[in-house]
Protein backbone atom coordinates (compact mmCIF):
# COMPACT_ATOMS: atom_id res chain seq x y z
CA UNK A 1 0.00 0.00 0.00
CA UNK A 2 1.56 3.28 -0.88
CA UNK A 3 2.03 5.82 1.62
CA UNK A 4 -1.33 7.99 -0.39
CA UNK A 5 -3.26 4.90 -0.19
CA UNK A 6 -2.38 4.71 4.10
CA UNK A 7 -2.74 8.72 3.79
CA UNK A 8 -6.51 8.30 2.17
CA UNK A 9 -7.23 5.35 4.80
CA UNK A 10 -6.17 7.63 8.08
CA UNK A 11 -8.05 10.45 6.46
CA UNK A 12 -11.51 8.56 5.78
CA UNK A 13 -11.50 7.23 9.16
CA UNK A 14 -11.02 10.77 10.42
CA UNK A 15 -13.45 12.02 8.86
CA UNK A 16 -15.98 9.25 9.74
CA UNK A 17 -14.94 9.54 13.62
CA UNK A 18 -15.64 13.41 13.08
CA UNK A 19 -19.30 12.78 11.76
CA UNK A 20 -20.09 10.49 14.35
CA UNK A 21 -19.21 12.55 16.78
CA UNK A 22 -20.89 15.40 15.25
CA UNK A 23 -24.19 12.83 14.82
CA UNK A 24 -23.61 12.10 18.83
CA UNK A 25 -23.95 15.63 19.55
CA UNK A 26 -26.66 16.43 17.77
CA UNK A 27 -28.52 13.09 18.86
CA UNK A 28 -28.05 14.86 22.47
CA UNK A 29 -29.10 18.10 22.22
CA UNK A 30 -32.28 17.14 20.10
CA UNK A 31 -32.39 14.39 23.14
CA UNK A 32 -32.11 17.42 25.42
CA UNK A 33 -34.52 19.47 23.94
CA UNK A 34 -37.09 17.15 23.63
CA UNK A 35 -36.54 16.89 27.37
CA UNK A 36 -39.51 18.92 29.48
CA UNK A 37 -36.79 20.01 31.66
CA UNK A 38 -33.11 21.79 32.14
CA UNK A 39 -30.40 19.72 34.06
CA UNK A 40 -27.73 21.17 35.97
CA UNK A 41 -24.74 19.15 37.60
CA UNK A 42 -22.57 20.42 40.50
CA UNK A 43 -20.19 17.39 41.96
CA UNK A 44 -21.13 14.07 41.78
CA UNK A 45 -24.53 12.42 42.70
CA UNK A 46 -23.35 9.26 42.45
CA UNK A 47 -21.65 9.53 45.92
CA UNK A 48 -22.47 8.34 48.97
CA UNK A 49 -23.47 10.79 51.72
CA UNK A 50 -20.59 10.61 54.09
CA UNK A 51 -22.34 11.55 57.37
CA UNK A 52 -26.32 10.15 59.01
CA UNK A 53 -29.45 11.96 57.02
CA UNK A 54 -32.01 12.69 58.86
CA UNK A 55 -34.94 14.73 58.77
CA UNK A 56 -35.88 18.47 59.17
CA UNK A 57 -37.35 21.42 57.38
CA UNK A 58 -35.80 24.38 56.42
CA UNK A 59 -38.04 27.62 55.45
CA UNK A 60 -36.45 30.50 54.34
CA UNK A 61 -38.28 33.48 53.34
CA UNK A 62 -36.76 34.28 50.14
CA UNK A 63 -33.54 36.68 50.66
CA UNK A 64 -30.73 36.11 51.07
CA UNK A 65 -29.64 32.50 52.63
CA UNK A 66 -28.03 32.84 55.78
CA UNK A 67 -24.91 30.73 55.89
CA UNK A 68 -25.77 28.58 59.26
CA UNK A 69 -28.95 28.00 58.21
CA UNK A 70 -27.86 26.47 54.89
CA UNK A 71 -24.84 24.69 56.70
CA UNK A 72 -28.20 23.14 59.51
CA UNK A 73 -29.81 21.85 56.29
CA UNK A 74 -26.28 20.36 54.27
CA UNK A 75 -25.70 18.80 57.77
CA UNK A 76 -29.54 17.40 58.15
CA UNK A 77 -28.66 15.76 54.29
CA UNK A 78 -25.14 14.03 55.94
CA UNK A 79 -23.76 16.79 53.69
CA UNK A 80 -24.61 14.72 50.85
CA UNK A 81 -26.23 14.90 47.23
CA UNK A 82 -29.35 17.96 47.12
CA UNK A 83 -31.65 18.04 44.56
CA UNK A 84 -32.87 21.93 43.49
CA UNK A 85 -36.53 22.19 41.74
CA UNK A 86 -37.59 25.06 39.95
CA UNK A 87 -39.39 26.57 37.20
CA UNK A 88 -37.84 29.17 35.91
CA UNK A 89 -34.44 30.56 35.81
CA UNK A 90 -31.26 27.97 34.87
CA UNK A 91 -28.49 26.34 37.62
CA UNK A 92 -27.23 29.31 39.71
CA UNK A 93 -28.53 28.33 42.90
CA UNK A 94 -26.56 24.42 42.45
CA UNK A 95 -23.60 26.29 42.17
CA UNK A 96 -24.25 28.92 45.19
CA UNK A 97 -25.06 25.40 47.43
CA UNK A 98 -21.92 23.42 45.96
CA UNK A 99 -19.07 26.58 45.19
CA UNK A 100 -20.05 29.21 47.99
CA UNK A 101 -21.54 27.63 50.86
CA UNK A 102 -19.80 24.00 50.48
CA UNK A 103 -19.70 20.86 52.29
CA UNK A 104 -21.55 18.58 50.11
CA UNK A 105 -20.83 15.93 47.16
CA UNK A 106 -23.42 17.50 45.15
CA UNK A 107 -25.95 19.71 43.97
CA UNK A 108 -28.27 18.22 41.05
CA UNK A 109 -31.12 20.98 39.87
CA UNK A 110 -34.02 20.76 37.88
CA UNK A 111 -36.07 23.45 35.66
CA UNK A 112 -39.36 21.65 34.79
CA UNK A 113 -40.59 23.55 31.52
CA UNK A 114 -44.32 21.75 31.97
CA UNK A 115 -46.00 19.39 33.83
CA UNK A 116 -44.65 16.20 31.87
CA UNK A 117 -41.44 16.09 33.49
CA UNK A 118 -42.89 15.39 36.82
CA UNK A 119 -43.41 11.40 34.77
CA UNK A 120 -39.84 11.78 33.47
CA UNK A 121 -37.75 8.68 35.10
CA UNK A 122 -34.37 10.11 34.81
CA UNK A 123 -35.94 13.28 37.22
CA UNK A 124 -38.22 10.36 39.81
CA UNK A 125 -34.93 8.72 40.11
CA UNK A 126 -32.94 12.02 41.26
CA UNK A 127 -35.54 13.01 43.74
CA UNK A 128 -35.57 9.86 45.20
CA UNK A 129 -32.40 9.04 45.76
CA UNK A 130 -31.55 12.56 47.34
CA UNK A 131 -30.32 13.14 50.50
CA UNK A 132 -31.73 16.89 50.83
CA UNK A 133 -34.40 18.08 48.16
CA UNK A 134 -34.89 22.15 48.18
CA UNK A 135 -37.24 24.11 45.97
CA UNK A 136 -36.22 27.15 45.10
CA UNK A 137 -38.18 30.40 44.48
CA UNK A 138 -40.07 31.80 41.29
CA UNK A 139 -44.18 31.19 40.40
CA UNK A 140 -45.75 28.96 42.49
CA UNK A 141 -48.79 28.92 40.17
CA UNK A 142 -46.53 27.20 37.79
CA UNK A 143 -44.99 24.92 41.11
CA UNK A 144 -49.08 24.12 41.29
CA UNK A 145 -50.15 23.68 37.48
CA UNK A 146 -46.76 21.35 37.46
CA UNK A 147 -46.27 19.48 40.57
CA UNK A 148 -49.68 18.91 41.99
CA UNK A 149 -50.87 15.44 41.83
CA UNK A 150 -47.90 14.24 39.75
CA UNK A 151 -45.03 12.00 41.12
CA UNK A 152 -43.19 14.53 42.14
CA UNK A 153 -45.12 15.84 44.76
CA UNK A 154 -45.82 11.94 46.10
CA UNK A 155 -42.07 11.69 46.04
CA UNK A 156 -41.40 14.73 48.64
CA UNK A 157 -43.70 13.68 50.44
CA UNK A 158 -42.55 9.91 50.69
CA UNK A 159 -39.00 11.76 50.88
CA UNK A 160 -39.92 14.03 54.27
CA UNK A 161 -41.55 10.80 55.65
CA UNK A 162 -38.35 8.87 55.26
CA UNK A 163 -36.70 11.42 57.26
CA UNK A 164 -35.13 13.13 55.07
CA UNK A 165 -34.83 17.49 54.63
CA UNK A 166 -36.72 19.49 52.69
CA UNK A 167 -36.16 23.18 52.21
CA UNK A 168 -38.09 26.02 50.57
CA UNK A 169 -37.38 29.57 49.72
CA UNK A 170 -39.85 32.44 48.52
CA UNK A 171 -41.95 30.08 46.41
CA UNK A 172 -40.57 27.26 47.24
CA UNK A 173 -41.64 27.72 50.94
CA UNK A 174 -45.64 29.29 49.81
CA UNK A 175 -45.79 25.71 48.33
CA UNK A 176 -45.12 23.40 51.77
CA UNK A 177 -48.17 24.02 53.98
CA UNK A 178 -51.77 21.98 53.84
CA UNK A 179 -53.02 24.92 52.64
CA UNK A 180 -51.28 27.74 49.94
CA UNK A 181 -51.24 30.32 48.15
CA UNK A 182 -51.15 29.45 44.21
CA UNK A 183 -51.21 33.24 42.71
CA UNK A 184 -52.84 31.22 40.17
CA UNK A 185 -53.69 34.33 38.47
CA UNK A 186 -50.33 35.63 37.93
CA UNK A 187 -50.56 38.61 40.22
CA UNK A 188 -49.09 38.33 43.65
CA UNK A 189 -51.78 39.34 46.70
CA UNK A 190 -51.24 42.60 48.58
CA UNK A 191 -52.50 43.38 51.91
CA UNK A 192 -54.86 46.14 50.73
CA UNK A 193 -56.87 44.21 47.95
CA UNK A 194 -56.91 41.05 50.18
CA UNK A 195 -58.21 42.50 52.75
CA UNK A 196 -61.15 44.76 51.00
CA UNK A 197 -62.11 40.94 48.95
CA UNK A 198 -60.65 38.20 51.06
CA UNK A 199 -63.15 35.37 49.95
CA UNK A 200 -62.54 36.89 46.03
CA UNK A 201 -61.37 35.28 42.95
CA UNK A 202 -57.62 36.35 43.10
CA UNK A 203 -57.22 35.24 46.74
CA UNK A 204 -56.23 31.72 45.01
CA UNK A 205 -56.02 29.04 48.11
CA UNK A 206 -54.91 25.99 47.40
CA UNK A 207 -54.38 22.35 48.94
CA UNK A 208 -53.72 18.72 47.92
CA UNK A 209 -50.03 19.50 47.71
CA UNK A 210 -47.56 18.34 49.99
CA UNK A 211 -49.05 16.40 53.17
CA UNK A 212 -45.94 17.50 55.76
CA UNK A 213 -46.79 16.12 59.61
CA UNK A 214 -45.28 19.08 60.78
CA UNK A 215 -46.88 21.97 58.50
CA UNK A 216 -50.11 19.98 59.27
CA UNK A 217 -52.87 22.89 59.30
CA UNK A 218 -50.38 25.56 58.50
CA UNK A 219 -50.23 28.52 55.50
CA UNK A 220 -47.15 29.96 54.67
CA UNK A 221 -45.88 33.30 53.64
CA UNK A 222 -42.64 34.94 52.48
CA UNK A 223 -40.91 38.10 52.29
CA UNK A 224 -42.88 39.01 54.88
CA UNK A 225 -41.90 41.66 56.38
CA UNK A 226 -40.62 43.60 53.64
CA UNK A 227 -43.36 43.34 51.55
CA UNK A 228 -45.73 44.06 54.50
CA UNK A 229 -47.76 40.83 54.24
CA UNK A 230 -49.70 40.19 57.42
CA UNK A 231 -53.22 41.48 55.74
CA UNK A 232 -52.93 39.34 52.85
CA UNK A 233 -51.91 36.41 55.82
CA UNK A 234 -54.79 37.31 57.76
CA UNK A 235 -57.32 37.02 54.38
CA UNK A 236 -55.68 33.79 52.86
CA UNK A 237 -56.19 32.12 56.77
CA UNK A 238 -59.96 33.69 56.68
CA UNK A 239 -60.22 31.74 53.26
CA UNK A 240 -58.55 28.61 53.95
CA UNK A 241 -60.68 28.05 56.52
CA UNK A 242 -63.93 28.49 54.13
CA UNK A 243 -65.06 24.72 54.87
CA UNK A 244 -62.16 23.83 57.16
CA UNK A 245 -63.74 20.92 59.26
CA UNK A 246 -65.20 22.23 62.47
CA UNK A 247 -63.15 19.10 64.31
CA UNK A 248 -60.03 20.33 63.75
CA UNK A 249 -57.83 23.12 65.14
CA UNK A 250 -57.74 26.92 63.52
CA UNK A 251 -55.53 27.04 60.78
CA UNK A 252 -52.32 28.85 61.54
CA UNK A 253 -50.59 31.66 59.45
CA UNK A 254 -47.06 31.71 59.16
CA UNK A 255 -44.87 34.41 57.53
CA UNK A 256 -41.41 34.30 57.48
CA UNK A 257 -39.17 37.81 56.64
CA UNK A 258 -37.22 37.61 54.07
CA UNK A 259 -34.23 38.19 55.87
CA UNK A 260 -35.15 34.73 58.18
CA UNK A 261 -35.25 31.17 57.75
CA UNK A 262 -37.38 28.82 60.12
CA UNK A 263 -35.11 25.53 61.48
CA UNK A 264 -37.47 22.59 61.70
CA UNK A 265 -36.38 19.72 63.88
CA UNK A 266 -37.95 16.29 63.34
CA UNK A 267 -39.93 16.76 66.49
CA UNK A 268 -41.52 20.17 65.60
CA UNK A 269 -38.96 22.56 67.42
CA UNK A 270 -37.99 25.53 65.61
CA UNK A 271 -35.77 28.46 65.53
CA UNK A 272 -34.87 31.48 63.72
CA UNK A 273 -31.32 31.99 61.13
CA UNK A 274 -31.74 35.17 59.77
CA UNK A 275 -29.17 37.67 58.00
CA UNK A 276 -30.40 40.94 59.23
CA UNK A 277 -30.89 41.55 63.63
CA UNK A 278 -34.58 42.44 63.09
CA UNK A 279 -35.22 39.41 61.02
CA UNK A 280 -37.68 36.66 62.16
CA UNK A 281 -41.08 34.81 61.77
CA UNK A 282 -44.94 35.66 62.30
CA UNK A 283 -47.76 33.29 63.28
CA UNK A 284 -51.33 34.01 63.10
CA UNK A 285 -53.57 32.27 65.29
CA UNK A 286 -56.72 31.68 63.25
CA UNK A 287 -59.43 30.77 65.53
CA UNK A 288 -60.65 34.51 65.40
CA UNK A 289 -60.32 34.17 61.33
CA UNK A 290 -62.73 31.29 61.56
CA UNK A 291 -65.70 33.53 60.08
CA UNK A 292 -69.46 32.64 59.46
CA UNK A 293 -69.48 35.17 56.39
CA UNK A 294 -68.13 34.30 53.43
CA UNK A 295 -68.03 37.59 51.13
CA UNK A 296 -67.29 41.71 51.89
CA UNK A 297 -64.54 42.75 53.12
CA UNK A 298 -62.49 41.34 56.04
CA UNK A 299 -64.34 42.98 59.19
CA UNK A 300 -63.01 41.33 62.69
CA UNK A 301 -61.03 41.79 65.88
CA UNK A 302 -58.88 40.07 68.08
CA UNK A 303 -56.80 38.38 65.82
CA UNK A 304 -53.44 36.84 67.71
CA UNK A 305 -50.24 37.58 66.03
CA UNK A 306 -46.85 36.12 67.86
CA UNK A 307 -43.57 37.40 67.02
CA UNK A 308 -40.75 34.44 66.59
CA UNK A 309 -37.57 36.32 66.92
CA UNK A 310 -34.02 34.64 67.42
CA UNK A 311 -34.29 34.02 71.40
CA UNK A 312 -38.15 32.07 70.56
CA UNK A 313 -38.60 28.29 70.03
CA UNK A 314 -41.41 27.63 67.77
CA UNK A 315 -43.05 24.08 68.11
CA UNK A 316 -45.11 23.01 65.24
CA UNK A 317 -47.62 21.97 64.23
CA UNK A 318 -49.55 23.16 67.19
CA UNK A 319 -48.15 26.27 66.75
CA UNK A 320 -46.63 27.35 70.21
CA UNK A 321 -44.06 29.75 70.86
CA UNK A 322 -42.00 30.27 73.91
CA UNK A 323 -40.36 33.53 74.51
CA UNK A 324 -41.71 35.42 71.88
CA UNK A 325 -40.48 38.65 70.54
CA UNK A 326 -44.28 40.34 71.03
CA UNK A 327 -47.52 39.07 71.22
CA UNK A 328 -50.06 41.11 69.49
CA UNK A 329 -53.75 41.71 69.11
CA UNK A 330 -54.85 42.94 65.93
CA UNK A 331 -58.22 44.04 64.11
CA UNK A 332 -59.80 44.94 60.38
CA UNK A 333 -62.63 46.96 60.35
CA UNK A 334 -64.06 47.02 57.11
CA UNK A 335 -61.02 46.02 55.27
CA UNK A 336 -58.62 48.11 56.85
CA UNK A 337 -56.28 47.26 59.43
CA UNK A 338 -56.24 48.87 62.98
CA UNK A 339 -53.67 49.89 65.00
CA UNK A 340 -52.29 46.61 66.80
CA UNK A 341 -52.23 46.04 70.72
CA UNK A 342 -49.29 44.75 72.62
CA UNK A 343 -50.43 41.81 75.09
CA UNK A 344 -48.39 42.15 78.13
CA UNK A 345 -47.89 38.80 80.20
Amino acid sequence: MTRRDLFLRHLAKACLAIALGLAGTLSAAVAAQARSYHHYVEGNPAGTAPDKVSGGLLLMGGGDRNLDAMRWFFAKAGHGHIVILRATQQGQIGKEFYREVGGILSAETFVTRDRSAADDARLQDALRHADGIFLSGGDQGNYVRRWKGTPIAAIIDAHVAAGKPLGGTSAGLAMLGEKLYGCMDGISQTSGPALAAPFGPSNTIEDDFLHLALLKGVITDTHFKERDRLGRLFAFVAKAQVGWPGDRMPLIGLGVDESASLAVEPDGSARIFATAPDGGAWLVQGDALRLPVTSGPLDVAGIRVIGIGHASRLFLPEGRVENPAFVRDYAVSKGVMQRPVDVVG
